[in-house]
């Protein structure tokens, strides 16, 4: 059994409230994830020519401010 399957297991077996409080703290957990990749790679300039864009398409009035 592959360690995903494992999990996957694991799951089946919470009870409600134990699944829930799983939901929670794995939503935590990816939103986390994600952010840090959303920080390197503006870091790393990979966003540069997106945020350039929105400031492109602010100044010729194709975007509101929000």
């Amino acid at each position: 059994m592959t360690k995903l399957e494992e999990i996957e297991q694991a799951v089946t077996q919470l009870t409600p409230d134990q699944l829930a409080k799983f939901r929670d703290w794995f939503e935590a957990f990816d939103a986390a994830r994600f952010d840090e990749k959303i920080a390197r790679d503006a870091k790393s300039g990979r966003l540069d020519a997106l945020a350039e864009r929105a400031r492109d398409d602010y100044r010729k009035g194709r975007a509101r401010e929000i």
